[in-house]
């Protein structure tokens, strides 16, 4: 879709320290609730959001003890063996009306200083050799059902970002915490439609927004449905691809 069929979003050449840094605070969500916004979406999304939340225990439940249960110690034993450091990774990113908490996934990286500033990039000489894998087939964001089931995320929703990225978003889209009015999501409507991994420009931040500004305003039960079985489709693919085949499963 070209970039002229997505909504008018002004660029900003100077942003006040004061409002770069509280952009995500409780406070700001108060005033953003004074607006009506808020209380006006829950209420017109009351009964969808109950039932999105009752899935998404029981889905996060279902995958915890089917999948996690047995898969976490392989995983574990893979990342140990391969570099020091803990299994888990744990980061703060910015959740449902800007609150922010700590989100978990398996570790990928070797320990470093910039892991909360600096996305991994492709070929980042910091991702280990387990993390590629684990990476190639989205194994590193299973312990995010842990997040899911403790009521920081949904299974489908925005994608969460680490606090320095949000910051840095909202200096192109002013009006980049209306994301922030759904939980994050492990996977998202941006990423089905292939605006995943590294951010590398302005257009990659306006894209990713529109579609999460999309799902937003369109979020129901039948489209939380596909993005879901798109998802599966795909990991499936990328798995097979992994263990029986060298060739790339396309996005």
């Amino acid at each position: 879709m070209p970039i002229g069929k997505y909504p008018a979003i002004h660029f900003v050449n100077t942003i006040s320290q004061h409002t770069r840094t509280h952009s995500y605070t409780a406070a700001n969500w108060q005033h953003f609730n004074k607006n009506g916004i808020v209380r006006s979406f829950v209420a017109s999304r009351e009964k969808y959001l109950l039932v999105k939340r009752g899935f998404d225990i029981l889905f996060s439940i279902l995958v915890i003890t089917l999948v996690i249960s047995w898969l976490l110690p392989l995983v574990a034993l893979l990342i140990k063996l391969d570099t020091k450091g803990p299994v888990f990774f744990r980061q703060k990113r910015i959740g449902k009306k800007g609150e922010p908490f700590t989100c978990l996934k398996f570790r990928t990286m070797v320990l470093n200083d910039m892991a909360d500033e600096e996305p991994a990039k492709e070929d980042d000489e910091r991702i280990t050799r387990a993390g590629k894998l684990l990476r190639k087939i989205n194994i590193d964001e299973l312990p995010q059902f842990f997040n899911v089931l403790a009521g920081q995320m949904s299974v489908v929703g925005p994608r969460p970002h680490m606090i320095s990225d949000c910051i840095r978003f909202s200096f192109v889209i002013p009006s980049y915490q209306f994301r922030s009015l759904m939980r994050p999501g492990i996977t998202g409507w941006a990423q089905v439609n292939g605006y995943h991994g590294t951010i590398r420009d302005y257009e990659s931040i306006i894209i990713r927004y529109y579609w999460d500004a999309q799902y937003v305003r369109k979020a129901g039960v039948w489209l939380d449905a596909r993005i879901i079985g798109t998802t599966i489709t795909r990991g499936m693919k990328n798995l097979i691809a992994v263990c029986f085949g060298p060739r790339s499963v396309p996005h």
